[in-house]
């Protein structure tokens, strides 16, 4: 058996170590109070909201994580950039803003013509698929400090005033919406790697790919879906799952949430045959549902009709008065 704690990533471990950076974040937003660009929003919701006046400017930032390793592993370079600017685009859109411009940043150890060329092919598609420009970035070379590379970017979104998501319309019965995943996305690759890497290694076939086919597969754009969505249906809340798995419907609201999950199939059915809880499993990654939306069950027709010209959609349950995330075909609690 083992967790992401015991693979290194102590997930309670970080929040505590947290709340000093936040509380004194927290403590900056007086120095913008009645200007422009004052923060609207707590720190913790998936963007920061700041107030330009008739609207407001949404603002993330997110990195590959330990995904880079897997790509540097096999020399596979060119979706790496897609992994970075999924990570934060689909951040934007919880919150009502559409993406428009990212600046990125790259640390290496030393700097590669060709390596650099592979990593700008995904940048270049990551900004395609969610309809945003690259407007500057930031490259380093860091010999003493990395071994490899890291990618990152902050990005920013629009959001009118008006459109804001911010889970404050989640009732109990709305309707719970499952988008499928395209695999294990960029979160957990500590805890995959760790143990499925030492016993199969990176070539091992499982159902029909190679295990670094698996963990390399770029996570899912949802801008373009969603997007659509917010036209056409009054939505209530949007979720992206990622680090923390279903966890991170505690975001949105107070409120529970009854669920049933997809069969676990793909990368995931191999990391729990492998021995990873499944509660586990539900609190670290996303177990093919990569973006959840909340809407009321009149218009939850509408909606799958919408994301199901996109991506696989599912109704994946219903809001719960009672607090808590419990995954009724798994009997699991969270």
């Amino acid at each position: 058996m083992l967790t992401y704690a015991q693979a290194g990533v102590d997930d309670e471990k970080t929040q505590q170590a947290l709340k000093g950076i936040i509380s004194l974040a927290k403590a900056t937003f007086e120095f913008r109070k009645g200007k422009m660009g004052e923060p609207k929003a707590d720190i913790g919701h998936y963007a920061a909201l700041m107030d330009f006046g008739d609207f407001y400017l949404a603002m993330t930032t997110d990195g590959v994580g330990t995904k880079t390793l897997v790509a540097e592993a096999v020399g596979k370079y060119d979706t790496i950039g897609i992994d970075m600017i999924a990570m934060n685009v689909n951040d934007l859109i919880c919150v009502g803003a559409e993406p428009v411009a990212l600046v990125d940043y790259l640390a290496v150890n030393e700097p590669n013509r060709e390596i650099f060329q592979e990593i700008a092919k995904g940048l270049y598609e990551g900004a395609k698929q969610s309809g945003i420009a690259i407007v500057g970035g930031e490259t380093a070379v860091l010999p003493e400090l990395v071994n490899g590379f890291d990618l990152a970017g902050t990005a920013i979104g629009v959001a009118e005033k008006n459109k804001v998501i911010n889970g404050k319309e989640i009732k109990p019965g709305d309707a719970v919406i499952g988008i499928s995943s395209s695999g294990i996305h960029s979160n957990g690759l500590t805890l995959a790697r760790k143990l499925l890497i030492p016993k199969y290694g990176l070539e091992y076939e499982f159902e029909g790919k190679k295990i670094w086919e698996h963990l390399l597969e770029p996570t899912r754009i949802y801008v373009k879906p969603i997007l659509e969505l917010l036209r056409e249906v009054e939505v209530h809340g949007l979720a992206h799952i990622t680090g923390g798995g279903l966890l991170n419907l505690k975001r949105l609201t107070n409120h529970g949430f009854s669920l049933e999950m997809p069969p676990i199939s793909g990368i995931f059915k191999l990391i729990y045959e492998n021995g990873v809880p499944l509660e586990e499993m539900f609190r670290v990654f996303n177990m093919g549902v990569g973006m959840v939306v909340v809407v009321s069950q009149e218009e939850k027709d509408a909606a799958l009709n919408v994301l199901n010209k996109h991506f696989e959609s599912f109704e994946l349950g219903v809001v719960t008065e009672e607090p808590g995330i419990r995954v009724e075909n798994y009997r699991v609690g969270l």
